[in-house]
């Protein structure tokens, strides 16, 4: 699986927010408030714990794009490193191309120096030699003819000597040969290097080009990932502030009830008060009071 598919995830549902209207919040009963701020309370919750989630999926989104890059710049310093030593190969080849060349010219004129090119070689001349000798031993020539042919072979013998004395003389040149073909094999050797070194870096191109399609890809799915927590976080924010404004809607109808309860009480005092006042006027009149009576002028301070 993917790490984009790893991390796929649903949109809000909005269906699921609770909504707060001026007029609910202003002539709503307090019971309805109260149900109200528990559902607000509940939904900011869930949301928040939603938006917790997606935060944690878009910093393990974000961890993983920074290991990705880290991997792509893994791969671009193991492919400048070959670069470097392909470079390094491809002078030493092109140094020693150039050394085998000039070693070989010499060998060229070396050869020219020798006349080692020109005409026969040796065993194209001991061939002739031992033809036209079998034909001397072996065909029945007349006096002119065999003489012609004692030149023949004298001169071919004589080539021969001369190409033999040569050669005798040629070592250094053999040496230079050996030495060129030497150094050639040498700049092949770092030719293929430099082959072998270029696929490698080449490979860790690849997967350098790989790892950050792969970062932009999961960078990409972190920036959905962090616009669904924005998304959670300000739909919690909201739901927070009508909770706040609903609990405050509360405090003020609860103090409102507290208000109304004391005026009641004061106006029951007011009312007792009046009434022991009229009894306590009975009493100095001389009324006899009942046990009510009594407690009622106990209960003002009167008696």
């Amino acid at each position: 699986m993917s790490v984009v598919k790893e991390f796929d995830i649903k949109p809000l549902d909005e269906s699921r927010n609770v909504a707060l209207s001026d007029d609910k919040l202003e002539n709503g009963s307090k019971g309805e408030l109260i149900k109200l701020a528990g559902q607000l309370r509940d939904r900011r919750n869930d949301l928040n714990q939603m938006a917790s989630e997606r935060a944690s999926r878009r910093d393990e989104l974000n961890a993983k794009t920074r290991e990705k890059v880290d991997e792509a710049q893994e791969h671009r310093e193991q492919r400048d490193e070959l670069n470097e030593r392909v470079q390094e190969h491809k002078a030493k080849r092109n140094e020693l191309n150039a050394k085998a060349n000039e070693l070989f010219d010499e060998v060229e004129q070396m050869k020219r120096d020798l006349e080692l090119d020109d005409g026969k070689d040796v065993e194209e001349l001991r061939e002739e030699i031992e033809k036209l000798e079998f034909r001397q031993q072996t065909e029945v020539l007349s006096p002119e003819e065999e003489r012609d042919l004692i030149e023949k072979i004298e001169s071919k013998r004589d080539q021969l000597k001369q190409k033999k004395e040569k050669l005798d003389d040629s070592s250094e040149l053999e040496e230079l040969i050996e030495e060129a073909e030497s150094v050639r094999s040498e700049a092949s050797k770092h030719h293929q290097k430099v082959t072998e070194l270029a696929d490698e870096a080449q490979e860790h191109h690849n997967r350098m080009i790989e790892a950050y399609r792969e970062a932009d890809d999961i960078r990409d799915k972190a920036d959905e990932m962090h616009e669904l927590f924005v998304e959670a976080q300000e739909a919690a924010d909201r739901h927070h502030e009508d909770f706040v404004r609903v609990q405050k809607r509360l405090r003020e109808l609860d103090k409102k009830e507290d208000q109304q309860k004391e005026q009641e009480r004061e106006a029951e005092r007011e009312r007792a008060k009046e009434e022991a006042e009229e009894i306590y006027q009975k009493f100095k009149e001389g009324e006899t009071l009942d046990t009510e009576d009594l407690m009622k002028l106990q209960k003002t301070g009167l008696l």
